[in-house]
C-alpha cells in the first residue's frame, strides 16, 4: 500500500471521518467490482457496497495492521455479498448485460469471454471465490487464504478444483462443437 493510503488508514482508525470517506472513494472501483462480482447486479452490488461500508466504518477501530486495509475491507465486502446471496438462496448467472459490457475485439474472443464468464459463475462459491481473488485480483494465496479465512492448502485445493472443473466445462463445448 502507498504511503499515503497508510497515513489515511492511521487517521481514519483514530476517527478521522473525512480520512475513512478519502480511502472509500479512492477503493471505490475495487470495492463496488468485487462487490459486483459475487451479486452480479447492479443494485445489490450497489447494497454490498453500502453495508461493507458502514460495517468497516464501526469497526476500522479493530484494524491493527493499516498496511492491510483493503484484504481486511475486501474481506468485509465478500461477506457482505455472501450475505445478500444467502437471502437470494441461489447464485445469479452471469447475465446477458453482464456479458455485453466486455470490450471484447473480435466474435471469437467474446464468445470465449461469454463462456469463462458463465463457467466461473457456474462454479462452488468457495472456487468461483478463489479464482477470481487470485486470476482477478492477483491476490498471493497467503492473502486468499486470510481473506477466505482457511488454511493455504485449502485454497490451493480449490483453486486446482476450480480449474479442473472449468477445463472439463470446456471440454465438454469443445466436444459439443466438434462432435
Amino acid at each position: 500500500m502507498e504511503l499515503g493510503n497508510e497515513k489515511l488508514v492511521k487517521k481514519a482508525i483514530k476517527g478521522n471521518k473525512k480520512a475513512f470517506e478519502q480511502l472509500i472513494k479512492l477503493h471505490y472501483d475495487r470495492i463496488y467490482r468485487t462487490a459486483y462480482l459475487y451479486v452480479q447486479n447492479e443494485e445489490d452490488a450497489l447494497d454490498v457496497v453500502q453495508d461493507a461500508t458502514y460495517q468497516a466504518y464501526i469497526s476500522i477501530r479493530s484494524l491493527k495492521q493499516p498496511e492491510y486495509f483493503m484484504t481486511w475491507f475486501t474481506r468485509i465486502v465478500i461477506r457482505c455479498a455472501g450475505q445478500i446471496l444467502k437471502k437470494r438462496k441461489n447464485v445469479v448467472p452471469l447475465t446477458e448485460e453482464t456479458l455485453s459490457k466486455l470490450s471484447v475485439t473480435n466474435q471469437s474472443d467474446h464468445d470465449e469471454a461469454m463462456h469463462l464468464l458463465n463457467s466461473i459463475g457456474e462454479l462452488k462459491e468457495n472456487y468461483r471465490t478463489a479464482i477470481i481473488l487470485f486470476y482477478y485480483y492477483d491476490y498471493s494465496i497467503k492473502t486468499i487464504s486470510e481473506l477466505m479465512e482457511i488454511p493455504e492448502g485449502t485454497v490451493k485445493t480449490y483453486l486446482s478444483r476450480g480449474k479442473a472443473s472449468l477445463r472439463k466445462s470446456y471440454k465438454e463445448e469443445e466436444d459439443k462443437c466438434h462432435g
